[in-house]
């Protein structure tokens, strides 16, 4: 009853629902599933808007699974148990019917995940306003240890969250300059859609904001999915609902949808539409040459319909194709890289072309090679030879590649190869990658994820003040808390029509009034900074907290972030929190300035 992610595949359809993954089969083709199949079971669902997730096949059509912060599960696999805690992603190859942890990171929840045309993976945090390369976040790290987190690629300015959903633009219906761009949705706050650059910068990658893409003056707008049609326009998913999110809303409220939604699809009217290719019953060699098409999900499609044609009829086909194609073309070595993950979703991996192509000109060809080889080890017996020659390639995303590999490697293998790896460049990216491979394989702990210091108060506070104010920092920085909307720094997301909370009558100025707001919660039109916000995004209530976190907290606020303003005690919260028991729901703003004007 809660389907959070699917993903088709020849067999059938994967689904996620709550503890399972379940195996919908249509048996008699009226389209209708007549056969569910338990596949795994075991996945953590105690908290649902975290559960598996945002399903998203690679090239070899194995499933990536995101799975938020809080939960711990406990899979028992044909291959032996895989576990996990906290945030990260899963990948299940349906092939080998095997799953694994491929990246444990310090994340909330994940909730969106794209391939590149390389086959490079991106996803977005969700709770967080990143978008992260999640390659260098899947170095094998043990059970209660962090990968580190690869860094964000969206500007400062433009940040926004919650997001959903992630797409890579990639057809031709679209114009030329923003092919590889990468689409992310929002919603709540922004209520949108933002476009981002995606482009090469060494070893990893860098990005700016491109456009607004589209956004809704609609505050139930709620833009959850996006996929690209065989006619080259993109389809994008609205939920739409008058509430979003579980802690400012009872789950039983009786204003949430549970019946509508929408469905928009977005053209580009001064470019033709694509001619869809023929991809359902298509004869093999047809199908080989939609692997030559410049749009992504197409060549998706047709990767997924040949892993369900019989293996020796599409491998004598590859061959007989690969041989006749022109090396003097445009994206030949592309065309290969397509040949080579078509063998491998066959989990019949082509190794004399997995040699060529590690050693292909184009440096994304030769780390897509690496990534194949990654997982092709139970077919090619000389695998930690080739990562051994991988990590001394010129490129430093080959290496980066090669790394990652070794490191799910057997330890004395892997040793050799990472410290090989230490002979050769090591730069920004890298380097977290490295460091956590070779402490992995020599079997120390993974250092902690850490954790920014406190900031000093703006002014010096006695000790009793300053325990409140070191209390009040941990508060405000717990998941869910002040942080998650307001940031480190105070200075809140504009984008996401969060305000700042540094350098602000809000926080500085009436106790009272912000005992309230805190206790109560805010929800109306605000002006903050002399920057009107429209008010769509609720405060969340925090009632449940203590007086004394309460107290804590709003001291942390009021003296960090260059803010300088009286300490606030317990028994005032206390007589707060007495005086307004009988209010009911949130404080509009414009009511606590009437009762509390700013000073």
């Amino acid at each position: 009853h809660l389907p959070t992610g699917f993903e088709f595949a020849p067999e059938g359809v994967y689904v996620a629902q709550g503890t399972h993954l379940m195996l919908l089969r249509d048996t008699d083709g009226d389209d209708k599933a007549d056969v569910r199949e338990t596949v795994l079971s075991g996945f953590d669902d105690h908290d649902t808007h975290h559960v598996i997730s945002a399903f998203c096949a690679d090239p070899s059509g194995a499933i990536y699974m995101g799975e938020g912060t809080f939960l711990h599960s406990h899979i028992e696999t044909a291959y032996g148990p895989v576990r996990s805690s906290n945030g990260g992603f899963f990948r299940y190859a349906p092939q080998r019917k095997h799953l694994e942890r491929s990246a444990r990171l310090s994340i909330p929840n994940p909730w969106g995940t794209a391939f590149d045309d390389w086959g490079q993976p991106f996803f977005a945090d969700t709770s967080d306003p990143n978008m992260r390369w999640m390659l260098p976040g899947t170095v094998q790290v043990r059970y209660g240890e962090f990968a580190p987190n690869p860094p964000s690629l969206i500007e400062d300015k433009h940040r926004v969250r919650p997001t959903s959903g992630l797409e890579i633009i990639a057809s031709r219906h679209f114009p030329d300059e923003v092919q590889g761009d990468i689409l992310i949705n929002n919603t709540i706050g922004f209520l949108g859609t933002k476009q981002h650059t995606l482009e090469d910068a060494g070893t990893g990658y860098t990005s700016r904001h491109r456009q607004d893409l589209l956004t809704s003056s609609d505050g139930n707008f709620r833009p959850v999915d996006m996929e690209f049609a065989p006619d080259g326009s993109l389809y994008l998913l609205d939920w739409h609902n008058v509430l979003v999110g579980h802690m400012q809303h009872s789950a039983r409220d009786p204003l949430r949808d549970h019946v509508h939604g929408r469905v928009y699809r977005i053209t580009y009217p001064a470019r033709p539409l694509v001619k869809p290719a023929e991809v359902h019953n298509a004869a093999i060699p047809g199908l080989l040459e939609n692997l030559k098409l410049p749009e992504y999900r197409t060549r998706y499609r047709t990767r997924r319909e040949l892993r369900g044609r019989p293996a020796n009829e599409v491998q004598l086909a590859l061959k007989q194709w690969g041989a006749k194609l022109d090396p003097s073309a445009p994206g030949y070595e592309h065309h290969l890289l397509e040949a080579l993950w078509v063998s491998w979703g066959h989990e019949a991996v082509d190794v004399s072309l997995l040699k060529r192509l590690l050693k292909g000109d184009d440096f994304r060809v030769r780390a897509a090679a690496v990534h194949v080889l990654r997982y092709v080890g139970h077919q090619v017996n000389d695998q930690a030879e080739l990562l051994m020659e991988a990590v001394a390639d010129d490129h430093g995303r080959v290496r980066l590649e090669a790394i990652a590999a070794a490191s799910w490697l057997k330890p004395n293998q892997a040793l050799p190869i990472i410290e090989e790896a230490g002979k050769h460049p090591i730069d920004e990216w890298i380097k977290p990658v490295y460091e956590t491979a070779l402490a992995h394989v020599k079997g120390e702990a993974i250092a902690a994820v850490p954790v920014a210091a406190i900031p000093a108060p703006t002014k010096p506070l006695d000790d009793e003040a300053m325990k409140l104010y070191t209390k009040g920092a941990e508060v405000y920085r717990r998941e869910g808390h002040c942080i998650t909307c307001h940031q480190e720094n105070g200075l809140g997301l504009p984008a996401a029509q969060f305000p700042p909370i540094a350098d602000t009558q809000w926080a500085q100025g009436s106790e009272e009034r912000l005992i309230k707001l805190t206790l109560n919660g805010l929800l109306g039109p605000i002006e903050v900074k002399g920057v009107a916000y429209g008010g769509q995004v609720p405060m969340t209530s925090f009632i449940g907290l203590s007086d004394e976190e309460i107290a804590a907290v709003l001291t942390y606020v009021r003296n960090a972030f260059g803010n300088e303003a009286s300490v606030i005690m317990p028994e005032k919260v206390k007589a707060v929190r007495t005086a307004t028991k009988g209010h009911v729901g949130f404080y509009d703003p414009s009511e606590l300035l009437k009762a509390h004007p700013h000073e």
